[in-house]
Order: structure tokens, then sequence, then C-alpha cells
């Protein structure tokens, strides 16, 4: 499990030193460098898989478009070099670094590792489920969906959760960990198809799931529908995008590796506040099962969820086990980041200006309007 990111000369960051725990939360800002720790992840994961690499590639890969050196490399960085540097919680430290030449291909960067632990077997260089990406741009409603030619050994859902409905027809009686299922109170079928429905109809609404994949075709489909006698099969677009967004993380999430990391951005897209909350919830439990999980969030309600499953235990998850980031936009000299750890009764051990305050200041502004003008 890795326990702390330094980045070096990478975009916006000249140097950030990042905590990590079993649920890392990064939050703040638009265009304050959140994101930008995934990337970083993402590039160091091309090395880390092939360390006889040359080069990491810039756009195309894992839906990465980060454009060219220029925008990746800090415009103060010496050599034009960035680096990632991942230390483990042994104490084991990796370091790779992705430098640029004059006449280069502007569309990659030099990759070299500076440092690898010998025999380094992290969740980076793992395939899924050990390992799993799930971008901000995932796939809305569709009618047909792809099918991926790996191997079914490593299918994943996909970054943009292109493949959710293959891995679901593949493996759904694959058995859920005990410790992820829905209500570990009462019986239920501990199948990955049965727990997905289970914890979707919890964070969106009451759903059953029919995933196929056609024989010889590269295509597959999901339909849903309401639980009922009268109900009937429905189209993935007439589900909603609520639907569409989150089933992916829920099949990602439930089949992950303990040991195993999970890079998630904007979770919360498209989910009711009840919903988001629901889902800060189910990462918790799914983190306090060994599941390294790094979120990138606006949402105040996902949070609160994760709060309320440390302070009434039902998740597992320990205060220990999660740490919250939030990133400034500014960057006037002060700290571009502040780090906030929870209590046991959910509480942050911090609460900085402009850290998911803005209901408070709108109200502020309405009760002082309603004065001036009872």
């Amino acid at each position: 499990m890795i326990a702390e990111i330094r980045l070096k000369d990478f975009k916006r960051f000249h140097s950030l030193t990042l905590r990590t725990a079993n649920l890392t939360v990064l939050t703040g800002a638009n265009c304050a460098g959140k994101t930008s720790v995934l990337h970083a992840l993402l590039l160091a994961r091309q090395i880390a898989r092939n360390p006889g690499r040359k080069h990491v590639e810039l756009n195309g890969v894992d839906t990465l478009e980060l454009g060219g050196p220029g925008d990746v490399i800090h415009r103060e960085a010496r050599d034009d070099v960035a680096s990632v540097e991942v230390a483990g919680a042994e104490g084991n430290r990796s370091r790779w670094a992705f430098g640029w030449t004059n006449g280069m291909d502007t569309q990659t960067l030099n990759a070299a590792v500076v440092q690898r632990p010998r025999g380094y077997s992290g969740a980076l260089t793992g395939p899924a489920p050990q390992f799993c990406y799930l971008c901000a741009e995932r796939l809305g409603p569709r009618d047909v969906l792809s099918a991926s030619a790996a191997n079914e050994a490593e299918l994943d859902v996909g970054a943009r959760g292109e493949f959710v409905a293959q891995v679901l027809a593949s493996f759904d009686r694959t058995r859920v960990r005990p410790s992820r299922v829905e209500n570990p109170h009462r019986k239920q079928v501990p199948s990955l198809l049965h727990q997905t429905e289970k914890w979707m109809g919890r964070i969106v609404r009451p759903t059953q799931i029919d995933a196929q994949r056609f024989p010889n075709t590269s295509v597959t489909r999901l339909r849903f529908k309401t639980p009922g006698l009268r109900a009937e099969w429905t189209r993935a677009p007439n589900a909603g995008f609520g639907v569409s967004y989150a089933l992916p993380i829920v099949v990602a999430a439930l089949r992950a590796k303990v040991g195993g990391l999970l890079l998630v951005e904007n979770p919360e897209a498209h989910l009711h506040p009840a919903g988001q909350s629901r889902m800060g919830a189910f990462l918790a439990q799914v983190a306090a099962d060994g599941v390294q999980i790094l979120v990138e969030t606006h949402s105040d309600h996902l949070l609160n969820g994760i709060r309320v499953a440390v302070a009434d235990g039902n998740a597992a998850l320990t205060p220990e086990q999660a740490v919250i980031h939030f990133f400034r936009a500014e960057d006037d000299g002060g700290p571009v980041l502040e780090s906030m750890e929870l209590r046991r009764t959910g509480q942050l051990t911090a609460w900085p200006a402009g850290f998911f305050d803005q209901a408070q200041v709108d109200l502020a502004v309405l009760a002082s309007k309603r004065r001036r003008n009872p």
C-alpha cells in the first residue's frame, strides 16, 4: 500500500508531498492540481509495468490528454525533468523520472527508473482487478457497449466504464468478500451481480441488472429493471446517467483485490445528494477491507458519507485509515495544500477557509439581505 506520494516539477507543483491512507480524498478548487496527482501515478504506472520502457505516452493511454512536455514539466524544472516518487507502507521507495529533449516527439517524454526496490510488486505494476482507474468522463447511457480483447483474468471495467457489461456478464457469479456485502446482518447472495444490484439499490435506486455479451461479437449490453412482478426490462438510456456513472465504480470496487489500488474521479457525478453520501459510505467500506482508494471529488455529501461511516462504525474504517487533502488554486507563496484527518466522531481536525463552506457563505448573504430588506 502506498503511504506517500512525492511530485517534483510535475505540472503546477514544483514540489509536493502527499500522505496517503486506505482512503485518500483529494478536493479543492478547480485547476488546483487534484487530478494531476492521479495523472502522475498513471504515468508512473506506464514505467512500473515495464521498467525497460524508454518513453511514456502523454496522450491516449488511460484516457490521458496531457498535451506536450511543456504542459507536464514545471516551467522552473531543472534539466526539464519531472519525477514521481512513491513510498510504501514498509518504507520501500520507488521513483520514476520523465524528461524532455529539444526536437523529440512532443507526444512522449523520456522515461527512467531512478529508484526501484528489488522485487517491486506494488499495485501500480498489477493488472485489473489489482489496479483500476475511472476517469471523470465516464460513458453515459448507451444501447450497446464494447467488449475488451484483454485476457479474462485481467479484464477491467475500463477507464470510462466501457467494459462494465462484459465484466458483469463474465464474473456475475464470482463471490464478493464478506466484508463488502451490502448488509452483512441479512442473509444475502454474495455474488458480484447480486451485490452490485444491492449497492446500486442503496446508492441510486432499487435495480435489477441484465448484462449480456453477444457471442462472436465485440458488442455487450446492459438492461435494468425495477424489482417487482409487473416491471419490465428497460434500455440503459432510459435508466439515466446516475446509473451509468455509478455502476462501474461499484463493480470495480467490489472486484478490487486486497492491497489493490483504485483511482476514481468524481464518483458523485449525476447522483442525488443522498446517493453521493451513500457512495462515500460504500467507498469507505471497501477501503476498510484493504483496497487503497484515491478519490478526487467536489462533493461535500460524499465527504460527509465517509465521515458518517467512520463515526457510526458500520464501514469499519478507522480515522487513521482516512486522510483529506484540500488543494488551493492560488499560489501566492502560501501553502497550496492543507491536509486534514478524521476523529472518531467523524469531525475533521481542521476546516480551512474555502473548504466546502459555500452553503454557509450563501446563507449568510441571504440572511444579510433579509435583515436589510425585511
